[in-house]
C-alpha cells in the first residue's frame, strides 16, 4: 500500500540546522535537539528577514530522543500548538516533511519545527535486536539462524541482490569510496579519509557481503528543519510531493517472494505520479545509504540508472557530485554521519539553495532544481521530491 500527497510547492523549507556530529557527544539528546533547533530557526530568520518562532513541533524517534514539549521549553516557547512524536526511524526522514506540509496546508500551523536528535553511538544503539514479548516477538524465530540485527537481515537481502544484478565488491567499493570522496570536502563529516580498494577488501566482514565500511555510522548528533508556507518563504526550497508505504520484502522476508525488494520499488511510481514528474527531472539524489548496496538498488528502482548500466555507472564515478547521477554530495549516512536520514534532507536544501555541501559552493551540483530524498526501512519507507522555486 502507498500513501501519497502532492503539495505543488505550497510549503517550503526555510531553515536547516545541525550540531557537530560525533561518536561521544557527552551531552543529552535534549541539549543536542535544542542546539540544532536554534540553528534552524536562526537560519530561517536569515532567509525570511524576520524573527521565527514555531507554532508546531514534530519529531520522530525510537525511544531514543528528547520529547517535543521538553524541546519547546528549552526554546522558551510558552505556548505550542500542534505537536507530535512519531515512533519510527529511517522510514520517517522523508515522510515527516509531508506531516509538516499538511499542517501548513490545512492552516493548523504557520511554522513547523522538525528535529531528530540521538546519541546513536554513546547511547541507545540500533545495531542489534533483542528478544522480547510483544513488539519484535517474531525475532525469536529468526535469531537462531544468525539474524542478530539489521546488518544480518539486510546482508541476506544484499547478497541476493548482488547475485541477481551481477554486481560485486568492486561496485560496493565504488559506492563507499565515492561517499568518502564527497565527505572529504564536508567539514561536518566524520569519515573524511580517502579509501582505496585494498583497504576496503581488507576490512572486517560483518555479515557477507557487508563489511564494516559498507554499513552506515552510529552517530551522536541532531538535525532540525523549519517548514513554513511558500508564500512566506518564496526563495526557499519547496516540498513538492511525498509518498510513504511499501509491501512484503526485505523487512518481512518470511512473507516475501523477493527478499531484495525495497520500499523504493513500491513507491517510485506513486512519487512521480504525485509530482507530475519523471526520473529525468531529478538532478540530485539524497539516498538513504544505510548499507552500500542500497544505493544501486534505489538508483534502479527510481529509474535513475537501468539495471544493466549500474556496474558501468558506479565504476565510472557516475554518482559523483559532478557525475551524471549525483548521489549524496555530502557523504551521506556512510560518511557524513547518521542522524536517521534527516541530515540528507538538510543537504538537499543546501543543494537547492546552490550553496554546496560546505556552504561555499563546494560539491554543488550544477543547476540542481529537483532533489530526491528517501527514507529507508527495508520494504517500507518514504520518498520526497523537493524543488527549487522558479
Amino acid at each position: 500500500m502507498t500513501g501519497r500527497q502532492g503539495f505543488s510547492g505550497r510549503a517550503a523549507i526555510a531553515g536547516i540546522g545541525m550540531t557537530a556530529l560525533s561518536r561521544a557527544s557527552g551531552r543529552t539528546e535534549l541539549d543536542l535537539a535544542a542546539e540544532a533547533s536554534r540553528a534552524a530557526l536562526a537560519d530561517a530568520a536569515r532567509e525570511l528577514g524576520e524573527d521565527v518562532r514555531p507554532d508546531a513541533i514534530l519529531s520522530y524517534h525510537l525511544g531514543d530522543s528528547a520529547p517535543v514539549l521538553y524541546v519547546a521549553r528549552e526554546l522558551g516557547l510558552h505556548q505550542v500548538g500542534w505537536h507530535n512524536e512519531i515512533y519510527g526511524g529511517g522510514t520517517q526522514s522523508a515522510s515527516i516533511l509531508a506531516d509538516a506540509a499538511m499542517l501548513i496546508d490545512a492552516g493548523l500551523a504557520e511554522t513547523v519545527l522538525i528535529y531528530r536528535a540521538l546519541n546513536g553511538r554513546s547511547g541507545k544503539r540500533m545495531n542489534a535486536l533483542g528478544l522480547k514479548l510483544g513488539e519484535g516477538t517474531e525475532e525469536q524465530f529468526t535469531h537462531p539462524y544468525g539474524m542478530a540485527g539489521p546488518v544480518h537481515q539486510f546482508a541476506l537481502a544484499g547478497q541476493r541482490y548482488l547475485y541477481d544484478t551481477g554486481l560485486g565488491e568492486e561496485h560496493t567499493f565504488a559506492v563507499v569510496s565515492q561517499s568518502r570522496a564527497h565527505a572529504a570536502a564536508n567539514p561536518r563529516a566524520l569519515r573524511r579519509e580517502p579509501l582505496d580498494l585494498q583497504t576496503y577488501l581488507d576490512d572486517r566482514m560483518v555479515a557477507s557481503p557487508l563489511r564494516r565500511l559498507d554499513c552506515c555510522q552510529e552517530t551522536d548528533g541532531a538535525c532540525a528543519l523549519v517548514i513554513t508556507g511558500a508564500d512566506r518563504a518564496p526563495a526557499s526550497p519547496r516540498i513538492h510531493a511525498v509518498v510513504r508505504g511499501g509491501g512484503p520484502g526485505a523487512s518481512t522476508m518470511d512473507k516475501a517472494e523477493d527478499v531484495t525488494r525495497l520500499f523504493s520499488s513500491y513507491l517510485a511510481p506513486s512519487l512521480y505520479a504525485a509530482a507530475g514528474m519523471k526520473p529525468d527531472h531529478v538532478d540530485v539524489a539524497l539516498l538513504y545509504d544505510a548499507y552500500s548496496w542500497l544505493v544501486p538498488r534505489q538508483l534502479e528502482d527510481f529509474g535513475l540508472v537501468p539495471r544493466e548500466d549500474l556496474g558501468a555507472v558506479l565504476r565510472a564515478r557516475g554518482i559523483a557530485w559532478d557525475g551524471d547521477v549525483p548521489v549524496n554530495p555530502h557523504g551521506g549516512l556512510l560518511s557524513e554521519g547518521y542522524v536517521h536520514g534527516l541530515n540528507n534532507v538538510a543537504e538537499a536544501v543546501r543543494q537547492l539553495r546552490g550553496t554546496g555541501t560546505d556552504g561555499q559552493g563546494t560539491g554543488q551540483v550544477a543547476g540542481a532544481s529537483v532533489a530526491l530524498c528517501t527514507g529507508f526501512g527495508g520494504s517500507y519507507g518514504s520518498a520526497a521530491l523537493l524543488t527549487k522555486p522558479s
